[in-house]
């Protein structure tokens, strides 16, 4: 009895001193080895496919469409009748301008004859050229008007879309065909104009699309629009494709326009650094690594660059062979004893 009375108060403290020098032990601490890799700072862009040579074509007048006259794919020439428009009520205007213009071309050529024989006055004449003039310049408004009721190809080029329905009845705004040149394309997308200053003629630009999911397609700034849109706090860019893209006229992409390209940037993981609170946001920031040396933590400031979901670039602070501990916590302390691997 005597023993086991003994023994427990021995266990408990055995189990008490276990527990305080489990406490008190520095933490085990995981290091993180700074690896050089590939560090790309890029501006992000969405933006569509389209032809660098492309035109909207729509009806010059409203009206009910009679006719389409040309199919999806079909190449057409300047001038060509693409679709036509009911124009018999201004036929029916038409004709009859032209024929107050043929009767006051002939009443100016009697008028003529009268004055030539000084049966007539002059002045009577003179009204007579008047009426004819204008006569002739009715009809030839008609004869206009009438033609605004054909829809014409403004250029040459590939029907790339047809929109619309015999029957149906549209204005001016309405846009019936998509004309253009299947190749060359681009893409125009809207940059924020936080980021525009950066962009420049000539980057590269690395593409995504659904179409082509895990591809990465390239282009190349090749336009930047000189004023930009108030509302929508953007300027258009215009991006270059090569010819063998596999892009097709109307599909989104993501864009990065590539500003700097590093192949062997010095790189950590995110949670091993702490931003400084004063660092202002920009393309680069200032903060804070961990490292051990004899068992002590040791704080070394860094600049840092790209700043990715995986690696965050190290400008300035660290060098390469060298390790940082894998998280920075806030608890952290200059001198403290932690334990490394």
């Amino acid at each position: 009895m005597f023993r086991r009375r003994f023994l427990l108060p021995a266990l408990l403290l055995l189990a008490a001193g276990g527990a305080w020098a489990w406490f008190s032990a520095p933490p085990r601490l995981a290091l993180a080895p700074v690896t050089t890799g590939p560090a790309l700072e890029a501006v992000y862009a969405t933006g569509s496919v389209e032809p660098v040579q492309m035109a909207r074509v729509g009806p010059a007048t409203r009206g009910r469409l009679t006719a389409l006259l040309v199919d999806e794919g079909q190449r057409v020439t300047e001038g060509q009748p693409m679709a036509r428009l009911d124009d018999r009520q201004t036929r029916a205007l038409a004709e009859e301008a032209e024929a107050r213009a043929r009767f006051a071309q002939d009443d100016l050529a009697r008028t003529r004859a009268l004055v030539t024989r000084d049966i007539a006055a002059r002045a009577t004449l003179d009204r007579a050229e008047r009426d004819a003039e204008a006569a002739r310049a009715t009809a030839e408004a008609a004869r206009q008007r009438l033609d605004d009721h054909v829809v014409r190809a403004p250029a040459g080029g590939v029907v790339l879309r047809r929109d619309g329905e015999v029957g149906e009845v549209v204005d001016t705004p309405t846009t019936l065909f998509w004309i253009g040149e299947i190749r060359p394309l681009r893409v125009t997308a809207e940059v924020d104009e936080e980021d525009i200053a950066r962009v420049m003629i000539g980057q590269p630009a690395l593409l995504r699309a659904d179409a082509f999911p895990g591809r990465v397609l390239r282009g190349e700034v090749a336009q930047i629009t000189p004023r930009g849109d108030t509302t929508r706090k953007a300027y258009r860019v215009r991006l270059a494709l090569p010819e063998d893209t596999p892009l097709m006229v109307g599909m989104t992409v993501e864009a990065n326009i590539v500003l700097r390209e590093e192949s062997e940037a010095l790189l950590v993981p995110p949670a091993a650094v702490a931003l400084d609170p004063d660092s202002p946001p920009g393309r680069t920031r200032r903060g804070h690594v961990w490292l051990v040396r004899e068992g002590r933590l040791e704080q070394r400031a860094v600049l840092l660059g790209v700043q990715g979901a995986r690696a965050v670039e190290v400008l300035e602070g660290l060098a390469p062979g060298e390790a940082v501990v894998a998280e920075a916590r806030p608890s952290f302390r200059e001198g403290q004893r932690v334990r490394a691997p």
